[in-house]
Order: C-alpha cells, then sequence, then structure tokens
C-alpha cells in the first residue's frame, strides 16, 4: 500500500482492464490500406545495431542468427525489445534491399511474435518503418496492411496503466502513423495524448518529469521527429506545431543546463551512454529545423549546477519523480557528480541492466551514489527493479548560485534526516553532512565517492589525492576507507573502478582543491 498510494487511479482501471481482456494477436485485415509518403528533413541516424548477414549488436552484446528470432530472449527483455524496435532501419549504414529483407522476414513471422507487439516497441516501430518507408518512396501492399494493423493494436492498447514516457511514446508513433495513413480517428488519439502528456510530463524548467537526462534525450528526439513531421507535410493544418516548438525550445534548455561543458550527459536515475542522441547532435538537428533554445535555470527537477573555471558540479536535491511511476528514480537524494577542467572525477555508478535481479538492486541503492547511507540502509525503498517504496522527501533550506542546503526524511524511521550543505568557493567546491537526530540514538554513517575508472589514486596524508591534480581532503570523519566497485560503462558493461568510503558520527566537512 505504500507504493500504491501514489498510483493514479487511471493506472489501477487500466491494470485490471489489460489484464481481463485476451491481448490481441496479429490479425491481418483483409482491406485496402492506402498510404502517403511523408516529406521529411535529414534527422539524427541511429547508432550502428545491424551488423549484416542477420547479426545485430544492441546494450553491448552482439548476437547472430542463422534465421532471425525476434521473440530472442536470452539477452533479457531490453534485448528483445531493441531488436523489434527497427531502429537500425535509419542507421546510416543499412541499404533499401537490407532493409526491405528485414521487413519482409519480420512480416513472415507475424503470426509467432511476441513481445514485438506490446505497445512500447510497437510505438517506436510504427515510426522507424514510416520513416524507412518514406526515406526510399516503398510502397508495399503487404508492408503497408501488416504496418497498419500494429498501428491500430497500438491504438487500442495504450499504455495508461504505466503512463509516463511509455504513454508519450505511443503518442509519438500514433502521429507519424495517421500522417503515414493520413487516418484522423488515430490523429485525434495522437493529438489527446501529445497535449495532456506533454504538458503534464515536461516541468516548468523543461526537464523530463521521470529526471533522467538520457529519457530526456530520447523524448527531446522524438519531439524533434514529430515536429519535422508536422511543418514537413501539410495533411492537417497546425494544431500541434506551436506546441512541438514551444516544448522542444524547454526541453533544449534544461539540457543546455544540466549537460556537461563537454557535450555529455551526467548519468543520473536510469541514464546510460550509448543509447539516445548526444546532446550537440540534437541542437544541430534543432537548428535544422529552426528550433531555438530557450534559456531557463534549474528549478523544478530539483537539479543544480555549479559551474567555476575548473569544477562543475551537478547536484540532485530532486524528489523521487514522478510519484506514480518512479520507475527510473534511484535511492539517491543528495547526491552529487564532479567534472574537473571537463574530465570526469566523481561519477554516479551508472546502470548495467534493467533485469529485476541483484544487480539491478544495487544499482539503485543509496551506496551506489555519492552521498550518506545510515545504519546500511537505502534513503527510499528501491525494489523489484522498478518499484519504489517508503520515499525520501527532500527540503531545499538555501538556494543560490554558490550555495545549496538541502536534507531529506528518508531515514525518519529511525529519527534521523540527512543534511547537506554543497558551496562553490573561489577555487574549490566543499560540502558539508550533517546527521541529525531526535533520540541522540548510535547511528552508522557512510558517505560514498565513487571515482571514474581513469582516475588515478593515491592516499595522502591530507585526503585522497586523484589524478595528481584534485585532492580530497576530510574534516570531522572517523575513517577513510578506499575499495573497488563495479562501474556501468553501459549496459552489460561492468569494469573495476574506485570508491571511497568515509565514516563519521554527526558531522563531516568535505573538501575538493586543486593540487598544486
Amino acid at each position: 500500500m505504500v507504493t500504491l498510494k501514489h498510483v493514479k487511479v487511471k493506472q489501477i482501471f487500466y491494470q485490471v482492464y489489460y489484464r481481463a481482456c485476451t491481448k490481441s494477436r496479429l490479425k491481418f485485415k483483409k482491406k485496402h490500406i492506402v498510404s502517403y509518403g511523408l516529406v521529411l528533413l535529414k534527422g539524427i541516424n541511429q547508432p550502428k545495431s545491424y551488423i549484416a548477414r542477420k547479426t545485430f549488436s544492441f546494450l553491448n552484446i552482439t548476437t547472430s542468427f542463422e534465421s532471425i528470432d525476434w521473440n530472442y530472449t536470452l539477452h533479457g527483455k531490453l534485448w528483445t525489445y531493441n531488436l523489434n524496435y527497427f531502429d537500425f532501419l535509419n542507421q546510416k549504414e543499412i541499404s533499401k534491399v537490407e532493409g526491405l529483407i528485414l521487413l519482409q522476414d519480420f512480416i513472415a513471422k507475424g503470426t509467432v511474435l511476441k513481445d514485438a507487439l506490446e505497445p512500447y516497441p510497437t510505438s517506436l516501430r510504427v515510426i522507424n518503418w514510416v520513416k524507412f518507408l518514406s526515406k526510399h518512396k516503398i510502397q508495399d501492399p503487404k508492408i503497408e496492411l501488416f504496418l497498419h494493423n500494429d498501428l491500430e493494436r497500438l491504438s487500442q492498447s495504450l499504455e495508461y496503466h504505466l503512463l509516463g514516457n511509455h504513454l508519450l511514446e505511443n503518442g509519438f508513433g500514433l502521429l507519424f502513423g495517421s500522417y503515414y495513413f493520413q487516418d484522423d480517428k488515430i490523429y485525434k488519439k495522437a493529438e489527446k495524448i501529445l497535449v495532456n502528456e506533454l504538458k503534464e510530463q515536461i516541468l516548468n524548467d523543461g526537464a523530463h518529469f521521470e529526471l533522467s537526462p538520457m529519457y530526456h534525450q530520447i523524448i527531446l528526439f522524438r519531439l524533434l521527429d514529430c515536429y519535422n513531421l508536422v511543418i514537413n507535410n501539410t495533411w492537417k493544418s497546425q494544431e500541434l506545431n506551436v506546441l512541438l516548438e514551444q516544448t522542444a525550445k524547454k526541453m533544449l534548455a534544461w539540457l543546455k543546463e544540466i549537460s556537461w561543458n563537454n557535450g555529455e550527459i551526467p548519468m543520473l536515475n536510469d541514464s546510460s551512454l550509448g543509447i539516445t542522441p548526444q546532446t550537440n547532435d540534437l541542437f544541430e538537428y534543432a537548428e535544422t529545423l529552426g528550433v531555438e533554445s530557450q534559456v531557463l535555470q534549474l528549478n523544478v527537477s530539483g537539479y543544480r549546477k555549479f559551474d567555476s573555471r575548473a569544477f562543475e558540479v551537478v547536484m540532485d536535491v530532486g524528489q523521487i519523480a514522478p510519484s506514480y511511476q518512479p520507475g527510473h528514480s534511484h535511492a539517491d537524494s543528495l547526491q552529487f557528480v564532479l567534472n574537473y577542467k571537463g574530465v570526469p572525477i566523481v561519477v554516479d555508478s551508472g546502470i548495467s541492466t534493467y533485469e529485476k535481479n541483484e544487480r539491478r538492486q544495487l544499482e539503485r541503492s543509496t551506496e551506489s551514489h555519492n552521498t550518506v547511507v545510515l545504519n546500511k540502509t537505502n534513503s527510499s525503498n528501491v525494489w523489484s527493479g522498478f518499484r519504489v517504496a517508503e520515499r525520501a522527501f527532500v527540503l531545499i533550506e538555501e538556494d543560490n548560485d554558490a550555495f545549496l542546503k538541502a536534507s531529506h526524511n528518508g531515514y525518519r524511521k529511525m529519527g534521523l534526516t540527512h543534511r547537506r550543505a554543497f558551496s562553490m568557493q573561489e577555487g574549490f567546491f566543499s560540502f558539508q553532512d550533517d546527521v541529525i537526530s531526535k533520540n541522540n540514538n548510535a547511528n552508522l554513517a557512510e558517505g560514498h565517492l565513487h571515482f571514474h575508472p581513469n582516475c588515478r589514486i593515491k592516499i595522502v596524508q591530507d585526503g585522497v589525492l586523484l589524478n595528481d591534480n584534485v585532492l580530497i581532503q576530510f574534516k570531522g570523519q572517523d575513517s577513510v576507507e578506499i575499495k573497488s566497485y563495479q562501474f556501468a560503462v553501459g549496459f552489460n558493461h561492468l569494469v573495476e573502478a574506485t570508491k571511497c568510503i568515509y565514516t563519521f558520527k554527526d558531522k563531516v566537512v568535505v573538501e575538493v582543491k586543486p593540487y598544486i
């Protein structure tokens, strides 16, 4: 019930409704389907995932087939999803002939498809097929019939039980399909979803409300594709143009603020490298479409950034979000990540899997982030891969350009509060951790700092020396210990790295300085 109290009534209704209904199978309707090729300006090429000769590479795992198994499950559900997205149709290295062979193989096995029929992969596949068919001016009745059936099935199984980015992707897929077939009924569903969900999911400071920079990039990419669609095709008037453009401007503003000066995003919450278009690519695409970024400051998303000549620090003083779909949130309240002169130093440990296993639990836990663990307990109860209960609530106490103080109540059952104050002074960055106890009980406070795998670590009398140019000093600690941990370079790719664990009782001050 602790988790259910945050769920919307609509989600519960559709959970019951979809479980009660027999899942629809793909059925070919014997009717004439008319498609209309679309005009699209050149967008962003997808990364190479089809290697050729029935060989695919997703999530750092490459697999070859004698006969493509579109239901392949050996590498987990997310790998299977990626296989069925058909992103590879829009990679630079694929030809029209190769793409058609893959489409025809998929259609030939249509009666045995499983995960491919789910709404999320269907949404992405519709977009990718429409792009590919339009680019190559392909008109094939069998493909069009299959695609239209995909679209109709999607329109009847929208992910109102999940909401969040899944429902928004459903809307994007419906929009592309409706334009391709000039289907008013499908268009009205797409319009309703996009109008409602973009207003709810994109916050006032431009962040996507799931607070993952990776998903922010994904949604922004899709948004720019949809704007490309509506401004270059005249089937409909300009009902959605303004909404799509203004939302894209806000999302560009947030992405610009949150990204490092080297153009990369901080890997916060469920974020990983190699999944999405890069920040620079998204800005170039937006420029091609005539979309300019707004100027906004980080605010309601709960992220803040200090940026001096040497240090860049991104701090998380946000909430578990959104309340009714926190599946991509971690127990990371009051954590931070830090670059020095464009080089990552203090990093999030990253994510390597979406499977519901011990690794997933560890990667979402408090000890895997740069914050404080009290009595070996997570600050929010992350469980079952994508669930959160007993959530920490963060209170921002002071907030300005060079100082930020916040606290959270994730340890309220123990009568404890963690408060952290961040400060950017001339030449160095520091933070102070305080543990406030209502009952003066003894507690074990452990602060965790995760270093990038490329960091060279030296223990010195004053603290920890990184790369011979950054010194971390501790004041008020009981102990400082260096341990190894597994850093997620990406999905299914872990490398050994080093972390620092400092223990204290009530208060500790940590200073991060250039070492001269």
